[in-house]
């Protein structure tokens, strides 16, 4: 018997500072040349909160405080992959974004939801197609100004 193709589990996260939110550009394989916010892969055992912490660290060099669910995305890519994306939100607590993987990213910039970048990933084109987004950008709002 083959090995069946199954979705996998990836984790968005939105971080949140004075009204912006973190984006960087992808390079690789996956969703290449397209803007995204820190995530990867869920692991065996972890956390929506423990990985969007861990994958943040690891690729931006960033902490993050107040994490929570934003939003969910079932996202089927040209290159036929299959990802549920969990789209989590947190606020910026330390850290200068920086790239901390220069083989999966070119940079970072924050960005507010009415000047972003024109080539988002997957996931966030979705997300912004859902409800979700509505309950980002009230988010966005509240925090304005606020650390």
């Amino acid at each position: 018997m083959g090995k069946e193709k199954r979705p996998k589990v990836g984790i968005g996260v939105y971080i949140v500072k004075d009204g912006k939110f973190l984006l960087g550009e992808r390079q690789g394989s996956h969703g290449a040349n397209t803007w995204s916010a820190p995530g990867g892969h869920l692991e065996y055992g972890e956390s929506w909160e423990e990985c969007a912490r861990r994958e943040t660290m690891e690729e931006a060099g960033v902490k993050i405080k107040n994490v929570r669910f934003l939003g969910l995305t079932n996202n089927i890519f040209e290159e036929g992959k299959h990802y549920i994306t969990i789209a989590m939100i947190a606020d910026w607590a330390s850290g200068k974004p920086e790239v901390c993987e220069p083989d999966k990213r070119l940079g970072w910039e924050w960005v507010d939801v009415e000047n972003m970048p024109s080539k988002l990933f997957l996931p966030i084109e979705d997300l912004m197609k859902s409800e979700f987004w509505d309950n980002f950008k009230r988010e966005l709002k509240l925090r304005e100004g606020k650390r």
